[in-house]
């Protein structure tokens, strides 16, 4: 379930070249993405498609995963968006024991817009903790299926997110 999705189409905000989010991302926060975009890339040098995936965590790092595919891209965006706000409003069953999250981020399919070089294959990833600023990133890759000739660009920063928390 791969779509075409320019970033500025999922309202992120353009970074300047003074954009540094590394102080606002805590070690458990950093954990939490890279252990979701390093599977996510692993399932991409399988040959298996990302479908909308999201991991949530509470305060006590009881971590739950969940993914979303059954409709198109956007909409299992959206519903990814409205389940991690649902647990964190209380407004959704918790699953696995977990607790208030404090943090989540999301990953998926989808394609940066370079400009002259044109749609480059990403994988788009969300990413937040309770009180903080949401941050978005991409990592561009290629040779789907490919294995260990799969290739993959280290994260570049995409800009700020509402976060939903």
């Amino acid at each position: 379930m791969s779509a075409v999705i320019s970033l500025n189409d999922r309202g992120f905000v353009a970074q300047s070249n003074q954009y540094d989010q590394s102080g606002a991302v805590s070690e458990e926060l950093d954990a939490l993405s890279c252990d979701l975009l390093g599977s996510a890339l692993d399932a991409l040098a399988a040959g298996v498609e990302v479908c909308v995936i999201t991991s949530v965590e509470d305060a006590a790092g009881t971590r739950v995963t969940n993914s979303f595919s059954e409709d198109g891209i956007e909409a299992c965006i959206d519903e990814a968006h409205n389940y991690i706000a649902a647990l964190a409003l209380e407004k959704a069953a918790r699953p696995d024991n977990l607790d208030v999250p404090v943090r989540y981020a999301m990953v998926y399919e989808g394609a940066v817009d370079l400009g002259n070089d044109g749609y480059e294959d990403a994988l788009i990833l969300e990413f937040a903790e309770k009180g903080q600023q949401a941050f978005s990133a991409y990592v561009l890759w290629q040779g789907f299926g490919a294995g260990e000739a799969f290739q993959w660009c280290d994260p570049e920063p995409a800009g700020e997110v509402a976060s939903l928390l």
